[in-house]
């Protein structure tokens, strides 16, 4: 990137519209056919539009890193993910409308099911019902004890998720995650990466002591696994760093929390593709930058159901001549990570990454896919980079000197 201060000296206002999509986690690995999701899906529009655009991968973090979904967002939205260091719990309660203070110490979690010998059987609790969710925080907020001095206040995500709030004084952040990230292994407590988080640490593994103690009686959800624990950072906005009046239209918490981060307006109350491609039509002619995230091509790699992650990106392409006629002057279709059906979660693959303009070098490729992406003009590059190529399309950026 080219930094800050000389981007904002080269950013341009204009009319012009970009439509970025994030179809989560839908990069993958062949199977023994050679084919990833993405290239054995029935993907007619997308194929189509990759005719007519320019093809590449790009790396989200680093070679070989695999990143957290916040990071690699981070990237995709043209900051530095290894600048910004951004705990997931701080996204979560942003995302579900908790205004953080300079006191509070945010973290996310799993409702998960743990043995009397105090192993992770079930990390998502057999993904219970957001109801029942409900029904357990409640339970939590109400038999929740005063920990050394801080309070903690426990909010309700989707299906096994939640928020936890600690607040108190003395809380910082550079915590490990609470989770032993694979199921069969013994349950994992924080600990601290500086000395000046060893508060943060005892509070947060008390914590998971005392909902052990109350949801003693309660299967599957019998424990938790707390990650993503921090303080809200100082970033700068989109408007501010590119000049944009941006839009994000996502249905999943998380998501939502880091797009009011970076300075966007959220769309509230949408619960799949139709209602979301919906709120894109009807507020189209308001905004300049528009994030259209699609979550469960993420969902289902991570359950490692290759078929179904095949229908959500079917679902998704069947919806792009909606997007196509709103004649956005740049559509961009990427992911902000791999999500390997076979691994069950996160990889270090590069993104397929699609950018379709007025002014292509197309290369000679096939369709939209891993393999025909490696093939693509754009070649493989940092995700941080690819706002400046969406804002040079849309014609948002100045000449660099003389």
């Amino acid at each position: 990137m080219i930094g800050e201060d000389k981007l904002k000296k080269l950013i341009r206002k204009t009319d012009s519209k970009i439509v970025m999509v994030v179809m989560d986690g839908v990069g993958d690995v062949s199977d023994d056919k050679g084919l990833t999701p993405l290239a054995e899906a029935f993907t007619p529009n997308m194929d189509k539009l990759a005719l007519e655009s320019e093809l590449g991968l790009t790396v989200p973090v680093d070679i070989g890193i695999t990143p957290g979904s916040g990071p690699a967002h981070l990237s995709l939205f043209g900051y530095d993910p290894l600048e910004h260091e951004i705990g997931r719990g701080v996204l979560e309660a942003l995302g579900i409308g908790i205004n953080l203070s300079g006191r509070d110490l945010a973290a996310r979690a799993n409702f998960a099911t743990r043995t009397p010998q105090g192993i992770i059987s079930d990390r998502r609790a057999g993904r219970i019902s957001t109801e029942e969710n409900e029904r357990l925080c409640k339970i939590l907020n109400e038999k929740m004890p005063v920990l050394d001095g801080v309070s903690v206040k426990i909010y309700p995500g989707k299906e096994h998720r939640f928020v936890v709030i600690f607040t108190g004084d003395g809380l910082e952040g550079g915590l490990n995650d609470a989770d032993p990230q694979e199921v069969g292994k013994p349950e994992k407590f924080t600990e601290p990466e500086t000395p000046s988080a060893e508060k943060s640490s005892r509070i947060v593994n008390q914590f998971i002591k005392e909902v052990q103690k109350i949801l003693k009686d309660e299967l599957p959800a019998n424990t938790c696994l707390v990650r993503g624990i921090g303080k809200s950072p100082d970033i700068s906005s989109m408007g501010d760093l590119f000049g944009l009046k941006p839009l994000a239209i996502a249905s999943y918490p998380m998501y939502k929390g880091l797009s009011k981060l970076v300075g966007m307006d959220v769309s509230e109350g949408l619960s799949n593709l139709e209602e979301q491609t919906i709120e894109l039509k009807k507020k189209f002619n308001d905004y300049d930058f528009f994030y259209y995230h699609v979550k469960k091509t993420d969902s289902f790699g991570e359950d490692g159901n290759r078929p179904m992650k095949i229908k959500v990106i079917e679902e998704f392409d069947a919806l792009i001549p909606d997007i196509l006629a709103l004649k956005p002057d740049v559509l961009c279709i990427s992911a902000d990570h791999s999500t390997p059906a076979v691994m069950k979660g996160h990889s270090w693959h590069p993104s397929p990454v699609l950018i379709h303009g007025s002014y292509m070098r197309t290369g000679q490729v096939k369709g939209f896919n891993e393999e025909e992406c490696l093939k693509g003009s754009l070649g493989r590059f940092y995700a941080k980079d690819l706002m400046q190529l969406l804002l040079s399309h849309a014609g948002k950026l100045d000449k660099y000197g003389a």
